[in-house]
């Protein structure tokens, strides 16, 4: 049953690869690198009967005779093929979202890893860029048959059409230049193709806006269902607003203290406020200091977790980057690890791709971002995108060999949003360096960020569920989670066009932090570092799989 269980595994994983070329690209894996999906009507219902098929297939396993590794393995890929058939089935986004359809996703892994040799990326590139007259065509199809479109939606997607018309423009050429006796005779069609594809659809999408009035909220129940499949957790929207709005209010009197504190006066309204806009004016940032400072925090945290003997520190490269510009505007770092099925991902570095705000941002906005990113706020951020958090959990995952490639493929977001947080929280309880006012300096930007991700998670159950208007989100954003109006607008924003995902890193963190006191206690005499390790062994499976996996 056991080698059954491999062979079907490794079967279904392949079908799911094969049918999204963007995907397995995005892990390494360029099998279909010279491809894009088909997104039509007749792929949909074809990708249906895979997905049945599949879950067929893995029910007849019994389970019962499996190891605890390959019964994980089951339960994930299951859980998998079961959401993508939902997907599919009940909301289908491919009928009413414009944002499925960004070539620039499609454009980046290509153009930002060296997956193939340079001949082989740009013959990839020339055959992505030829589909894209027709890959957008049917999207044109189906949008225009499907219920309607949100004008959230339609905006944004014309916002990432700009990032990929940048990419044609730009970064395809410049890596053409690099060596043009190998560039393929048809790059430059295909080039002058896709551009024209993008700026018809640009005019299409432009000219729906007027008419773009569907409601982005999901509604309980799709909501509901959607938080299943992207927590695999049995956590109800309702036990999770209740939850995170009991956390608000600790999580307040916390930062109260600690504003207390800092300002060395008694406790009292605005205290919190005071204290988080003396942090932002003393730690102030600009265009020429971001990059400098995450470079500092990256080296100095190295250093830190290693003294502090937290969690085994591997010597895997971790590299600063400038962020695509077909990414930058919402936020200041994103972790880009190696795909985890490129054979050679543990020698490749991990890119923490980090940039200031765009350069044709208003002076007035290019200053609330600055205020919102100071050097308190970035160096916690480099603790989560990096130092223990993203860089250093992935690194750990790289190295979990799994009997199947389920355990690489298919990583958790909660578990692994979950541990970057509590690694801030780690860093905050220990201190960044001992000096008093830079551990409280440190304190205050975790907990702002603790307050961002619990009123993430409030604004995603409330919205998707309820009628929050975007003025109560915004007093909500800016007055309890001391926002600058233009991170405020922008969370409100990604509220409504995702969903469920803003929930990963809060309810992450709870199972993640609860596994590590659990494991304390099953484990006494073992050392914060060891206990560490055991939890990041396993590669980056849904909590609820870990305590199997931890004997917990």
């Amino acid at each position: 049953m056991t080698r059954r269980f491999r062979e079907v595994a490794e079967r279904v994983l392949d079908a799911l690869l094969d049918e999204s070329p963007e995907w397995a690209l995005e892990l390494g894996d360029p099998r279909g690198a010279d491809r894009l999906s088909d997104h039509s009507e007749e792929a949909d219902a074809r990708r249906v009967r895979l997905f049945i098929d599949a879950l067929g297939s893995l029910d007849d396993i019994d389970d019962d005779v499996l190891s605890p590794g390959d019964r994980v393995d089951l339960e994930v890929l299951r859980s998998r093929v079961s959401a993508d058939l939902w997907r599919t089935t009940e909301p289908r986004p491919l009928s009413h979202d414009p944002l499925a359809y960004s070539p620039g996703e499609a454009l980046l892994p290509l153009l930002e890893r060296d997956l193939l040799p340079l001949a082989d990326r740009l013959r990839a590139l020339a055959a992505r860029c030829s589909a894209l007259p027709e890959y957008l065509a049917v999207a044109r199809q189906r949008l225009e048959s499907g219920p309607g479109m949100s004008r959230v939606h339609v905006e944004t997607a014309l916002a990432r059409l700009e990032g990929a018309r940048t990419l044609l423009d730009d970064a395809v050429p410049a890596l053409a230049a690099r060596e043009p006796d190998i560039a393929p005779a048809d790059l430059e069609n295909a080039l002058e193709a896709a551009l024209v594809a993008v700026e018809e659809h640009g005019e299409w999408l432009s000219g729906r806006l007027e008419h773009a009035t569907a409601d982005p909220r999901l509604g309980e129940r799709v909501f509901a269902a959607r938080l299943w499949y992207t927590l695999d957790s049995e956590l109800s929207p309702e036990a999770l607003l209740v939850r995170a709005e009991s956390d608000l209010i600790a999580t307040e009197e916390a930062i109260a203290d600690i504003a207390s504190a800092y300002l060395r006066r008694p406790p009292g309204p605005g205290l919190a406020a005071e204290a988080l806009a003396r942090v932002a004016s003393e730690n102030a940032t600009d265009d020429a200091t971001v990059r400098p400072l995450c470079e500092e925090a990256l080296a100095f945290l190295d250093r830190r977790v290693r003294e502090l003997d937290l969690v085994t520190v591997y010597d895997d490269p971790v590299e600063l980057a400038p962020m695509s510009r077909a990414r930058r505007g919402t936020t200041v770092a994103r972790c880009e690890p190696p795909g985890p099925l490129d054979p050679r991902g543990g020698r490749r570095p991990t890119r923490v791709a980090v940039s200031p705000p765009p350069e044709e941002w208003s002076a007035r906005r290019r200053a609330s971002f600055f205020r919102e990113y100071n050097a308190g706020l970035l160096r916690d951020l480099m603790i989560h995108e990096a130092m223990p958090g993203h860089a250093l959990q992935l690194a750990h995952a790289a190295r979990h060999e799994g009997a199947t490639r389920v355990g690489r493929a298919l990583r958790s977001g909660p578990f692994v949003e979950g541990w970057a947080v509590y690694a801030e929280e780690l860093l905050a309880r220990h201190g960044w360096s001992g000096d008093p006012a830079a551990d409280t300096v440190l304190r205050l930007a975790r907990l702002k960020t603790r307050l961002r991700m619990i009123l993430n998670a409030i604004l995603d159950v409330r919205l998707h569920t309820g009628d929050l208007t975007e003025a109560e989100a915004m007093t909500l954003l800016m007055d309890r989670g001391h926002q600058e109006e233009g991170r405020a607008a922008g969370t409100w924003r990604r509220a409504q066009v995702t969903s469920a995902r803003p929930s990963a890193h809060y309810v992450g963190h709870a199972e993640v932090a609860d596994i590590a006191r659990d494991l304390a206690v099953a484990r006494p005499g073992a050392s914060e570092r060891a206990l560490h390790d055991a939890m990041l062994a396993h590669g980056s499976p849904p909590p609820r799989h870990l305590r199997t996996l931890l004997d917990l």
